[in-house]
Formats: structure tokens, sequence, C-alpha cells
């Protein structure tokens, strides 16, 4: 099982000192936690794309160059571009240079984005959010088949008979399709043969097999080989699982009950958090072997081939992030490897 890391980069008030970092110390801070993510031996480092004040992370490919530059094994992976108010060609140029910098490295994982920022930012009209989605992506795809594409689109301007560069080390490069509770997305990405990141950041992620169950069925239906599954979930490590707790519950609440005020949630107590951090419930928050067991339970469900764990949910201080990186990489991701490495 490939294991990671994926951030929005968030920057809000630490609950230390209850005040924000300079976004070029966040983004400084960043690159500190990518290069522990690769020398310790992760699998990939992927960077979501939003367009809020609580996030530096409006450009992903141009964070993950520098990532690039810094690094030497770990994959490189936006997550998610919004592909909908995006230009698909401008997307595949840049994870194509990407691609180039890294040695071969860049991934795409597109989605349709948990927020909507970006559609009246760049002049998109949200009557058009599924077919904005649904046409940039066979563009995108169409992008990989061939150097030189003609292509005709409602939303997307027409292309005749053009090169597109630069062309990526390779081929093709590889595209994800994030998914959070849409069945229809499951298939979707199963019907064109396409490898799938399912979202599970609450609830009951048991409840969730059934979209695996449909993106599988929707490969196999469609003449594809079933393509890999990756669980990406909320969490954090430390020594103990108390200490975890306390240092996440925080920030966790203070980001979610942020969202959670736009979209009418309830404010998250300190029960609901330590109810989610249990074995069936969402969010990976605890100490090595708690999380260990939860990975390997969830495979059980999922047989997913790739698990991301976003840990800066809201800000958690530098130094204790870092820890849980190294958490991850050198306790963790050695015992669910040779776990699910063993013959049943």
């Amino acid at each position: 099982m490939e294991l990671g890391i994926y951030t929005f980069v968030e920057n809000t008030a630490l609950s230390d000192t209850g005040k924000k970092l300079h976004p070029s110390e966040r983004l400084q801070n960043l690159m500190e936690e990518a290069e522990l993510a690769d020398q310790a031996g992760l699998d990939v480092f992927a960077i979501g794309e939003h367009h809020r004040e609580e996030y530096v992370s409006s450009a992903p490919s141009v964070i993950l160059s520098a990532i690039a530059a810094r690094t030497t094994n770990i994959r490189l992976s936006s997550a998610v571009t919004v592909l909908g108010s995006e230009d698909p060609v401008r997307v595949y140029q840049q994870y194509s240079t990407l691609d180039l910098l890294s040695g071969g490295r860049a991934e795409i994982m597109v989605g349709r984005g948990s927020f909507i920022e970006s559609f009246p930012l760049f002049g998109y009209s949200l009557q058009d959010y599924e077919e904005l989605f649904s046409e940039k992506l066979q563009l995108l795809l169409k992008l990989r088949e061939n150097e030189v594409i003609s292509w005709k689109g409602k939303h997307t301007p027409s292309i005749e008979n053009r090169g597109v560069y630069p062309q990526p080390i390779q081929k093709p490069i590889p595209v994800w399709r994030a998914v959070g509770g849409s069945p229809e997305s499951a298939y979707q990405t199963g019907m064109l043969g396409l490898p799938m990141a399912l979202a599970i950041i609450g609830g009951y992620p048991a409840q969730f097999k059934q979209f695996a169950d449909i993106h599988a069925h929707a490969a196999r239906e469609n003449g594809h080989e079933v393509p890999p599954l990756s669980i990406n979930s909320h969490g954090f490590i430390s020594d103990t699982s108390q200490e975890a707790s306390d240092i996440a519950f925080p920030a966790f609440k203070s980001q979610m009950d942020k969202i959670g005020k736009e979209r009418g949630w309830s404010p998250m107590s300190r029960q609901q958090f330590d109810a989610s951090t249990t074995l069936q419930g969402a969010n990976f928050v605890g100490s090595p072997q708690q999380v260990i067991d939860k990975i390997l339970y969830q495979h059980e469900i999922f047989g997913h081939t790739r698990f991301l764990l976003q840990m800066s949910v809201g800000s958690i201080p530098h130094e204790k992030l870092m820890r849980s990186i190294e958490l991850f990489a050198t306790e963790v991701a050695p015992a669910i490897r040779k776990a699910v490495a063993e013959p049943v």
C-alpha cells in the first residue's frame, strides 16, 4: 500500500499562540514537511487547491514545483485540482512541467472541489457546475492521448490540430478522480477506467464501501481492469492517543466550525471528536498503533492500494506536525506495508 500526506496548506490562528503565520513562513514550514516526508520514505505528498483566506494553496502546481526541487522520490500530486474552474490545457501543461522537473513524479487529482469560490472568481456560472467538470475532464483525458489534438466543446475553446507542450515523462501522466458522497461520480470514475480517491472525512467509513464497489463494477462493465483506490481522511499522530487528541482537537474544531457555520452545521464538541477517533470513526487521530489498527481495519473493508492522511485540519504547530509526519513514516507505514504484503 502507498501511504502519503495531503494538505490544503491551512494558515489559521495557532492554538498555542493565537496568531497566524505570515504566508511565507507557512510555505517554508511546508517545504520542511515535504522534505521530511520524502526523506522518511512516504510515497505521496499532495496539495489541494483553495481560494480562501485561511489557505495558502491557490497555486498547487507552483508549490509542488518548489517541493520537487527539494525532494527525490516522493510522488507529487494535486488534491484536488478544481477542474470545473480551470483550463484543462493549462493544467496539463503545468503538471507536465512538474513531471519534467521531478523526474516523472507528478500526478493530477481532479474533482469538483468542496468550495465554490473559484467559479465566480474566474467568471464561471454555478449553473454550469456539472457540465463544466464533465467536459473539462474529457478534454484533460484527451490531452493525455496525443501530442497534437483537435477538440470542440461547449464550455471550452476549440482546438484545431494543435500541439500541446511540454509533454511529460510519464505516458500517460496519472489522473485520479476524487469522489465524496456521489454514487454517480464513483460510477463515472470506474467507467473511464480512472483510479478513485475516496474522501472519508465524517460518518462511519464502512458506509462508504458501496462507492468502492460501484467504482470497481463500472470499470469491469466497461472493459477496464479495476483501477487503484485511495482512501483520503483526516488525522493526526502523536506518541500517545491522549496527546494526539489534545493537540488535534482545537485545530480541528476551529476549522470545522468555521466551515460548519457557512453550511448550517452544529459546532463540534469534544465528545463528537473523540467518537470520530474510535476504530469505526472517520478520523485517524491517535498513537501510531491506533492508526495502524485503523488503516488495517479499513483495508479489510475496501482493499485499497493507497492511503492519504490530512494532518493539518486547521493549523497545527509546526514541530507537532513534523513529529506526526515522522511517526507516520517511521512507525505506521512500515507496519502497514508489512501487514498488507503478508499472505492471508
